[in-house]
This record gives structure tokens, C-alpha cells and sequence, in this order.
């Protein structure tokens, strides 16, 4: 018997101890607790700090992390993981956003896309290195990895700017030493200087409010040069609405992990033939994403900012 605060443990077929339902309650509410808002020095719980601060707060005089891991499990709360999040600030989020999402179902302001109107998604991806390694890298073999030597030179950087046909699942890429309106408006070029885009009716050009691409001033400056071209930008913070930032992950996960390039030149090189590459084989994402869901998600955002505020 055990007569911490009363209780009596006992044990279950498995051997293990069997607590009394508010244990598991209070421990639950203890993980759902920020550590440093009662005091104790730590950013986040792992379930051995739990255990422990479960025991000196004198709810229970023994327990394990695997138990607590257990309780928590049942409901998913994780106090050791963390996730950024932001709010949106623009409050024609949902307007601007909600443009991008129906030109993605081939709708302009309610109206279908013609035949002759193209969708665009553009964007750069920013200081990509040539890390040098001190020692050549080994391929996998029976009972090993691929292993990478984790000393490195730096051999430089360079910006991939790059658009990509949303319908027609076609791709255009340039390698610039950095990004900038100058550098941007050559990418432009490049593809509205060819067919389809260059007698189409209209082209719409899916942005974000990068500094080479920002704002009524960037809408003039592309218009001037190409009649034809609709600039759409997004809200701010909403990159993620960006299908170009799909290709870019693709490009990240088969190109620059593991980053290892005897110099910026290959780096270069592998891009532009990923991206030729990549073409051939490319179908269009399937993008499920609607402006049903946009409305959805932002009203759950606002509960949990109403929440933060009375919670403050």
C-alpha cells in the first residue's frame, strides 16, 4: 500500500502500477502547461521532467516517463515537440489569397480560364551553397549508406529563380550570383518572350512580396514591358499557397541534400539539368486546396488567436 495523498496503487496483470483517474488528469494538464510560466527553467517537457515534477508537486511518489509517455499518447499531446505558426496580418488575406486558389482551379473572378490564358507560379530560392567536402563522398554499398564527409570549404553561393506552368507542368530556371529586380525580370523574360506566352490573352504571374517583386510598383514595371501579363500577388506570409515552392522542395531533397559540389559551377550545372530532367517526367500537382478550405482554416486561426488573447 501506498498512503502518498491516500491513495492506494495497485498493480495490474502486467505488473504495473494502476493509478487513480485524477493522477492521469493532472499529469495531462501538467504536459499542456508552458514550464516556464510556473517557474521552472526549461522551454519545453520531456516525460522524465514531467515524471519528476508530477513526484515534488506531491501528486503521485513514484512514477515512470514510459507511463507518463503512455497517458499522453492517448490523447497526442507531445510537450517535447514544437512547431512555428504565424497569423496572417493582412486583412485582405483571405480576398487575396482566395484569387491564387481559384486561379489554380482555371477560375478568374468567376470566370473559367480560356484556352489561351496560362497560370505562372514564380519565385527564387536564395543563397544555395557548393559546400566542398575535405574528403570525396562514398556510395552506398551492401550494409552502408551513402556516407559524407562532414568537414567542408565553401565554395560560394548562388539564387535559382524559377516559374512554373501550373496547367501545363512546365518548368523554366535560371542561376543568377543574386537576386534582384534585374535578375527577376531576365526569368520573366525568358518565358514571355516564347510561345505559348507570348501571343496568349493573358499570362498570370503568381507572386509573393519578395524585394524583386513586391507591391503596385512590380505590377507597372512587368505590365509596361508585357501588355499580356497579369501580376497576382499574394498576401504576405502566404508563400506556402506558392506551387512553385513544391518544385522548390523537390529540388532540395533531390539536388542539395547532401550538399556536396566540388565547386558553385556544379552546382549550376546540376540544377539546370534537374530541371530538364524534371520536365520530362513532371504532371501538374494535384492541388486540393480550395477557398472553401482557406475559409475554413482562417476562422480556426482567429478562434486560437481569441484564445491567445484571453489567455494572455
Amino acid at each position: 500500500m501506498n498512503d502518498w495523498k491516500g491513495w492506494t496503487i495497485v498493480l495490474d496483470p502486467d505488473d504495473r502500477p494502476v493509478f487513480p483517474p485524477n493522477v492521469m488528469i493532472e499529469v495531462k494538464a501538467l504536459a499542456c502547461e508552458l514550464p516556464f510560466k510556473r517557474g521552472i527553467p526549461l522551454s519545453r517537457f520531456s516525460t522524465a521532467e514531467i515524471a519528476e515534477e508530477v513526484i515534488q508537486r506531491g501528486i503521485v511518489a513514484q512514477i515512470s516517463g514510459s507511463t507518463i509517455w503512455r497517458w499522453l499518447n492517448e490523447d497526442a499531446i507531445r510537450p517535447w515537440q514544437y512547431r512555428s505558426w504565424i497569423f496572417p496580418q493582412d486583412p485582405q488575406f483571405e480576398q487575396k489569397a482566395g484569387r491564387v486558389l481559384d486561379l489554380y482551379q482555371g477560375i478568374w473572378y468567376e470566370h473559367p480560364l480560356l484556352t489561351d490564358e496560362y497560370v505562372i507560379s514564380a519565385d527564387e530560392k536564395t543563397s544555395i551553397q557548393a559546400r566542398v567536402r575535405k574528403h570525396a563522398t562514398r556510395a552506398p554499398m551492401a550494409g552502408k549508406c551513402m556516407r559524407v564527409e562532414n568537414e567542408y570549404t565553401r565554395g560560394g553561393s548562388l539564387t535559382y529563380i524559377a516559374a512554373w506552368d501550373v496547367k501545363r507542368a512546365k518548368v523554366f530556371g535560371r542561376c543568377e550570383s543574386k537576386s534582384g529586380i534585374v535578375p527577376f525580370d531576365r526569368l520573366v523574360n525568358d518565358v514571355m518572350s516564347q510561345e505559348p506566352y507570348l501571343s496568349a490573352k493573358r499570362v498570370f504571374w503568381i507572386l509573393d512580396n519578395g524585394s524583386s517583386h513586391r507591391g503596385q510598383p512590380c505590377v507597372s514595371r512587368l505590365q509596361k514591358m508585357w501588355p499580356n501579363m497579369v501580376v497576382v500577388h499574394l498576401p504576405v506570409h502566404a508563400s506556402w499557397l506558392n506551387q512553385i515552392e513544391i518544385y522548390f522542395s523537390i529540388i532540395q531533397r533531390k539536388v542539395l541534400t547532401p550538399n556536396d559540389f566540388d565547386c558553385l559551377e556544379a552546382v549550376e550545372e546540376r540544377l539546370l539539368q534537374f530541371q530538364d530532367h524534371y520536365e520530362r517526367i513532371a504532371i501538374p500537382f494535384e492541388w486540393k486546396f480550395t477557398r472553401e478550405d482557406l475559409s475554413k482554416t482562417l476562422k480556426k486561426l482567429s478562434k486560437q488567436s481569441e484564445d491567445l488573447a484571453l489567455s494572455a
